[in-house]
Protein backbone atom coordinates (compact mmCIF):
# COMPACT_ATOMS: atom_id res chain seq x y z
CA UNK A 1 0.00 0.00 0.00
CA UNK A 2 1.74 3.38 -1.20
CA UNK A 3 2.02 6.02 1.28
CA UNK A 4 0.42 8.20 -0.63
CA UNK A 5 -2.63 7.22 -0.04
CA UNK A 6 -2.76 8.20 3.60
CA UNK A 7 -0.92 10.93 3.20
CA UNK A 8 -3.92 12.29 0.90
CA UNK A 9 -6.24 11.09 3.19
CA UNK A 10 -4.98 12.69 5.93
CA UNK A 11 -4.64 15.89 4.32
CA UNK A 12 -8.01 16.18 2.98
CA UNK A 13 -9.08 15.47 7.04
CA UNK A 14 -7.26 17.94 8.42
CA UNK A 15 -8.17 20.43 5.96
CA UNK A 16 -11.77 19.88 6.66
CA UNK A 17 -12.37 18.52 10.06
CA UNK A 18 -13.15 22.21 11.23
CA UNK A 19 -14.37 24.07 8.39
CA UNK A 20 -17.97 23.77 8.14
CA UNK A 21 -18.10 21.94 4.89
CA UNK A 22 -17.66 17.76 5.70
CA UNK A 23 -14.94 16.07 6.79
CA UNK A 24 -16.31 12.97 6.03
CA UNK A 25 -18.25 13.65 3.11
CA UNK A 26 -14.94 14.91 1.63
CA UNK A 27 -13.27 11.76 2.68
CA UNK A 28 -15.99 9.60 1.46
CA UNK A 29 -15.39 12.01 -2.58
CA UNK A 30 -11.50 11.80 -1.96
CA UNK A 31 -11.97 7.90 -1.33
CA UNK A 32 -14.27 7.12 -4.71
CA UNK A 33 -12.45 9.84 -6.86
CA UNK A 34 -9.33 8.01 -5.86
CA UNK A 35 -10.80 4.42 -6.55
CA UNK A 36 -9.89 3.59 -2.88
CA UNK A 37 -12.43 0.21 -1.59
CA UNK A 38 -14.73 2.71 0.98
CA UNK A 39 -15.26 -0.07 2.89
CA UNK A 40 -11.42 -0.70 3.26
CA UNK A 41 -10.47 2.64 4.38
CA UNK A 42 -14.08 3.34 6.35
CA UNK A 43 -12.23 2.91 9.75
CA UNK A 44 -9.03 4.66 8.64
CA UNK A 45 -10.69 8.01 8.27
CA UNK A 46 -13.06 7.55 11.14
CA UNK A 47 -9.77 7.56 13.64
CA UNK A 48 -7.84 9.73 11.59
CA UNK A 49 -10.09 12.22 12.73
CA UNK A 50 -8.40 12.22 16.48
CA UNK A 51 -5.11 13.25 14.72
CA UNK A 52 -7.38 16.61 13.91
CA UNK A 53 -8.83 16.78 17.36
CA UNK A 54 -5.06 16.54 18.97
CA UNK A 55 -4.70 19.56 16.98
CA UNK A 56 -7.31 21.73 18.92
CA UNK A 57 -6.03 20.29 22.41
CA UNK A 58 -2.95 21.94 21.46
CA UNK A 59 -3.75 25.23 19.91
CA UNK A 60 -5.85 25.52 23.03
CA UNK A 61 -4.42 24.21 26.13
CA UNK A 62 -4.07 27.22 28.28
CA UNK A 63 -8.19 27.03 27.49
CA UNK A 64 -8.19 23.77 28.62
CA UNK A 65 -5.82 23.91 31.65
CA UNK A 66 -7.55 26.93 33.26
CA UNK A 67 -10.80 24.85 32.91
CA UNK A 68 -9.26 21.83 34.75
CA UNK A 69 -7.67 24.18 37.50
CA UNK A 70 -10.88 25.52 37.64
CA UNK A 71 -13.08 22.50 38.23
CA UNK A 72 -10.60 21.80 41.50
CA UNK A 73 -11.90 25.07 42.58
CA UNK A 74 -15.41 24.95 42.05
CA UNK A 75 -15.35 28.07 39.94
CA UNK A 76 -18.42 29.13 38.14
CA UNK A 77 -17.16 29.84 35.05
CA UNK A 78 -15.29 26.31 34.32
CA UNK A 79 -18.30 24.34 35.90
CA UNK A 80 -20.21 25.96 33.06
CA UNK A 81 -18.04 25.16 30.27
CA UNK A 82 -17.85 21.86 31.05
CA UNK A 83 -21.61 21.50 31.91
CA UNK A 84 -21.99 22.76 28.27
CA UNK A 85 -19.69 20.93 26.22
CA UNK A 86 -20.97 17.87 28.11
CA UNK A 87 -24.87 18.37 27.66
CA UNK A 88 -24.17 18.74 24.01
CA UNK A 89 -22.37 16.06 23.68
CA UNK A 90 -25.50 13.73 25.34
CA UNK A 91 -27.67 13.74 22.28
CA UNK A 92 -25.01 12.28 19.61
CA UNK A 93 -24.46 9.48 22.15
CA UNK A 94 -28.26 8.61 22.38
CA UNK A 95 -29.32 8.99 18.40
CA UNK A 96 -25.45 7.76 17.32
CA UNK A 97 -26.32 4.59 19.24
CA UNK A 98 -29.77 3.98 18.40
CA UNK A 99 -28.99 4.73 14.49
CA UNK A 100 -25.19 3.72 14.34
CA UNK A 101 -26.39 0.92 11.57
CA UNK A 102 -28.72 3.46 9.60
CA UNK A 103 -25.98 5.81 9.26
CA UNK A 104 -23.04 3.64 9.10
CA UNK A 105 -25.02 2.02 5.74
CA UNK A 106 -25.13 5.77 4.27
CA UNK A 107 -20.91 6.14 4.80
CA UNK A 108 -20.19 4.83 1.41
CA UNK A 109 -22.86 7.12 -0.36
CA UNK A 110 -21.26 9.65 -2.24
CA UNK A 111 -24.40 10.97 -4.13
CA UNK A 112 -25.74 11.61 -0.49
CA UNK A 113 -22.78 13.26 0.52
CA UNK A 114 -23.10 15.82 -2.75
CA UNK A 115 -25.96 16.69 -2.24
CA UNK A 116 -25.90 17.50 2.01
CA UNK A 117 -23.02 19.82 1.09
CA UNK A 118 -25.43 21.71 -1.62
CA UNK A 119 -28.38 21.80 1.04
CA UNK A 120 -26.13 22.25 3.86
CA UNK A 121 -24.43 25.70 1.53
CA UNK A 122 -27.35 27.15 1.14
CA UNK A 123 -28.81 26.70 4.98
CA UNK A 124 -25.68 28.26 6.22
CA UNK A 125 -26.63 31.64 3.68
CA UNK A 126 -30.21 31.45 5.06
CA UNK A 127 -28.95 31.13 8.87
CA UNK A 128 -26.25 33.99 7.84
CA UNK A 129 -28.61 36.43 6.39
CA UNK A 130 -31.41 35.95 9.17
CA UNK A 131 -29.84 34.89 12.59
CA UNK A 132 -28.68 38.79 12.97
CA UNK A 133 -28.71 38.93 16.98
CA UNK A 134 -26.05 37.28 18.80
CA UNK A 135 -25.14 38.06 22.06
CA UNK A 136 -23.84 35.26 23.72
CA UNK A 137 -20.37 35.74 23.87
CA UNK A 138 -18.25 32.57 25.55
CA UNK A 139 -18.97 28.96 25.73
CA UNK A 140 -19.40 29.13 29.75
CA UNK A 141 -22.56 31.92 28.74
CA UNK A 142 -24.34 29.37 26.43
CA UNK A 143 -27.77 29.15 28.44
CA UNK A 144 -28.22 24.82 29.25
CA UNK A 145 -31.43 25.09 27.11
CA UNK A 146 -29.77 26.04 24.11
CA UNK A 147 -26.39 24.45 25.10
CA UNK A 148 -28.86 20.86 24.79
CA UNK A 149 -30.77 22.31 20.80
CA UNK A 150 -27.18 22.96 19.87
CA UNK A 151 -26.28 19.36 20.78
CA UNK A 152 -29.33 17.77 18.86
CA UNK A 153 -28.63 20.13 16.02
CA UNK A 154 -25.20 18.47 15.88
CA UNK A 155 -26.59 15.10 15.24
CA UNK A 156 -27.76 16.41 11.61
CA UNK A 157 -24.17 15.70 10.89
CA UNK A 158 -24.32 11.89 11.28
CA UNK A 159 -26.34 12.28 7.39
CA UNK A 160 -21.94 12.28 5.75
CA UNK A 161 -21.78 15.81 4.04
CA UNK A 162 -24.03 17.70 6.63
CA UNK A 163 -20.89 18.39 8.51
CA UNK A 164 -20.56 18.39 12.25
CA UNK A 165 -19.07 21.31 12.72
CA UNK A 166 -21.34 23.25 10.65
CA UNK A 167 -24.09 21.70 11.87
CA UNK A 168 -22.56 22.60 15.37
CA UNK A 169 -21.86 26.41 14.42
CA UNK A 170 -25.38 27.04 12.37
CA UNK A 171 -27.07 26.51 15.09
CA UNK A 172 -25.56 28.03 17.59
CA UNK A 173 -25.42 30.44 15.22
CA UNK A 174 -29.58 30.37 15.02
CA UNK A 175 -29.53 30.64 18.99
CA UNK A 176 -28.12 33.72 19.35
CA UNK A 177 -24.25 33.00 19.83
CA UNK A 178 -21.62 35.42 17.94
CA UNK A 179 -19.64 33.17 14.92
CA UNK A 180 -16.35 33.44 17.50
CA UNK A 181 -17.97 31.57 20.01
CA UNK A 182 -19.48 29.68 17.77
CA UNK A 183 -16.48 28.36 16.10
CA UNK A 184 -14.62 27.61 19.39
CA UNK A 185 -17.86 25.59 20.83
CA UNK A 186 -17.53 23.28 17.55
CA UNK A 187 -13.91 22.59 18.25
CA UNK A 188 -14.43 21.44 21.92
CA UNK A 189 -17.54 19.81 21.31
CA UNK A 190 -15.72 17.39 18.73
CA UNK A 191 -13.22 16.02 21.36
CA UNK A 192 -15.87 14.13 23.08
CA UNK A 193 -17.91 13.38 19.93
CA UNK A 194 -14.77 12.02 17.38
CA UNK A 195 -13.33 10.38 20.76
CA UNK A 196 -16.63 8.47 21.34
CA UNK A 197 -16.86 7.47 17.52
CA UNK A 198 -13.39 6.08 17.12
CA UNK A 199 -13.40 4.36 20.19
CA UNK A 200 -16.82 2.81 18.80
CA UNK A 201 -15.31 1.97 15.37
CA UNK A 202 -11.85 0.49 16.75
CA UNK A 203 -13.89 -1.98 19.06
CA UNK A 204 -15.91 -3.27 16.04
CA UNK A 205 -13.49 -3.31 14.03
CA UNK A 206 -10.57 -4.62 16.00
CA UNK A 207 -10.60 -7.58 14.18
CA UNK A 208 -10.32 -6.21 10.56
CA UNK A 209 -7.62 -4.14 11.14
CA UNK A 210 -5.17 -7.58 11.51
CA UNK A 211 -7.07 -9.03 8.66
CA UNK A 212 -5.48 -9.62 4.98
CA UNK A 213 -5.57 -6.19 2.54
CA UNK A 214 -6.67 -4.33 5.52
CA UNK A 215 -5.40 -0.83 6.27
CA UNK A 216 -3.35 -1.07 9.20
CA UNK A 217 -2.41 0.26 12.46
CA UNK A 218 1.12 2.27 10.68
CA UNK A 219 -1.00 3.83 7.77
CA UNK A 220 -3.83 4.70 10.32
CA UNK A 221 -0.76 6.31 12.33
CA UNK A 222 0.40 7.94 9.02
CA UNK A 223 -3.17 9.69 8.41
CA UNK A 224 -3.33 10.53 11.79
CA UNK A 225 0.13 12.79 12.04
CA UNK A 226 -0.66 14.13 8.20
CA UNK A 227 -4.15 15.67 9.55
CA UNK A 228 -3.17 16.66 13.16
CA UNK A 229 -0.62 19.10 11.63
CA UNK A 230 -2.30 20.38 8.24
CA UNK A 231 -5.45 21.17 11.47
CA UNK A 232 -2.95 22.94 13.53
CA UNK A 233 -2.65 25.29 10.42
CA UNK A 234 -6.32 24.87 9.33
CA UNK A 235 -7.75 26.27 12.79
CA UNK A 236 -6.07 29.71 13.33
CA UNK A 237 -6.70 30.34 9.95
CA UNK A 238 -10.50 29.01 10.29
CA UNK A 239 -10.76 31.64 13.48
CA UNK A 240 -9.21 34.37 11.94
CA UNK A 241 -11.79 33.87 8.86
CA UNK A 242 -15.09 34.03 10.45
CA UNK A 243 -14.54 36.65 12.66
CA UNK A 244 -13.73 38.93 9.87
CA UNK A 245 -16.12 37.36 6.62
CA UNK A 246 -18.21 35.38 8.48
CA UNK A 247 -18.89 31.63 6.75
CA UNK A 248 -20.53 33.26 3.91
CA UNK A 249 -17.28 31.59 1.65
CA UNK A 250 -17.66 28.10 2.85
CA UNK A 251 -21.50 28.15 1.74
CA UNK A 252 -20.44 28.74 -1.58
CA UNK A 253 -17.60 26.37 -1.73
CA UNK A 254 -20.38 23.35 -0.45
CA UNK A 255 -22.97 24.54 -3.19
CA UNK A 256 -20.02 24.53 -6.09
CA UNK A 257 -18.20 21.02 -4.67
CA UNK A 258 -21.42 19.66 -4.26
CA UNK A 259 -22.68 20.38 -7.76
CA UNK A 260 -19.53 19.18 -9.17
CA UNK A 261 -19.62 16.51 -7.24
CA UNK A 262 -23.65 15.50 -8.69
CA UNK A 263 -22.02 16.39 -12.74
CA UNK A 264 -19.24 13.75 -11.97
CA UNK A 265 -20.72 11.01 -10.03
CA UNK A 266 -23.86 11.54 -12.81
CA UNK A 267 -21.09 10.73 -15.70
CA UNK A 268 -20.40 7.28 -13.74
Amino acid sequence: MSILQPVLLGIVEGLTEYLPVSSTGHLILATKLLGYDAAQWEVFNIVIQLGAILAVVVLYWRTFWTVIMGLTRGDATSIRFTRNVLVAFVPAVVIGLALHKKIEALLGNATVVAVALIVGGVAILVVERLAKERTIRGVADIPLGKTLGIGFIQCLAMIPGVSRSGATIMGALSLGVERRTAAEFSFFLAIPTMLGATTLELFKHRHDLMAPGAVGLGTIAIGFVVAFFVALVVVKAFVGIVTKHGFGPFAWYRIVAGTLALVWLSRM
